[in-house]
């Protein structure tokens, strides 16, 4: 019966914690047990229709999973753990019908920094899906987060066209709730996703949306964008360095920080002979009005 069914996953669930508890005879926990008792439970729970409680048992066995670093129960870990996702996905759609989205979007969050190590493309894919049920509460607030978390790991799965969307989403739903300072920091990682891209039209055009931000023109942001623009175009690769390696772009989030850093000027870096031109590098005092400006 559905009680009996109840009974055996609390079982499961006591039998877990105990597995977890330390005493003076025994140090560690032993995880693998816990993960696979909270496996029992879930089962359980999910037969007996108690959903909310079958995904906090899933997460558990996750969790369990993921504090015990071994590389066997890591390889377990690969095959129950998109398993328990799956199950988070489909309790998040009935959390949405049953009018409880708060419940959906955490538990797809937390899905998503289980994901993080062993899959960050189902990680992005579930901070989106957690954005996605924010966004329709009206909750920018927490959306523009979740969807800032999927833009950094496409960064870094060097998924620049993916990225780049997700980039001009996060900077819209900012001006939406305007945090301007926020926008224009979405607007040089937009620029160094747009050139990594090699899309020097595309980074301008940001660069351009960014004037209607209001106190973006002039800015320390948009003089180093325009600087970095300037710089690209021309073949200087002195430039573009003096902007990437500037406190401005290295203390962005690491992410786009090594975006800046890997940045390579179209043509090996040959300088374009301007008008006038004798190649001689720019002035000192510019370089150090740049460095004040950013103090």
């Amino acid at each position: 019966t559905m009680a009996q069914k109840i009974n055996e996953a609390h079982e499961h669930i006591a039998k877990a914690e105990k597995c977890l508890k330390t005493s003076f005879m025994k140090w560690k926990p032993d995880y693998d047990s816990a993960a696979s008792e909270y496996a029992k439970a879930a089962v359980a729970f999910k037969n007996a229709r108690q959903l909310e409680q079958a995904k906090d048992a899933y997460l558990q066995e996750a969790e369990a999973h993921t504090s015990n670093r071994s590389f066997f129960v890591l390889s377990q870990d690969m095959q129950r753990l998109p398993e328990a996702v799956q199950f988070i996905e489909k309790a998040s759609v009935m959390y949405v019908e049953n009018g409880t989205p708060d419940t959906a979007a955490m538990a797809l969050d937390r899905a998503g920094k289980l994901m993080e190590p062993l899959d960050s493309a189902k990680a992005a894919h579930l901070y989106q899906q957690a954005a996605g049920v924010f966004e329709n509460e009206e909750r920018l607030r927490q959306a523009v987060e979740l969807i800032g978390k999927a833009s950094r790991l496409l960064v870094r799965q060097q998924k620049f066209d993916e990225a780049a969307e997700s980039l001009q989403k996060e900077k819209n739903m900012y001006k939406e709730i305007e945090n301007y300072p926020t926008c224009f920091k979405k607007t040089i990682a937009q620029v160094l996703v747009h050139l990594h891209r090699g899309d020097y039209v595309a980074a301008e055009k940001c660069v351009r949306e960014g004037y209607s931000i209001p106190g973006f023109s002039g800015s320390e942001d948009c003089v180093a964008m325009e600087q970095l623009l300037q710089g690209y175009y021309d073949q200087d690769e002195e430039q573009v360095s003096r902007v990437c390696t500037s406190p401005l772009l290295r203390y962005m989030d690491n992410d786009y920080a090594k975006l800046a850093i890997s940045l390579k000027v179209p043509g090996g870096g040959k300088k374009k002979p301007a008008a006038g031109d004798s190649g001689a590098s720019p002035p000192e005092e510019e370089e150090d009005e740049y460095a004040g400006g950013l103090c």
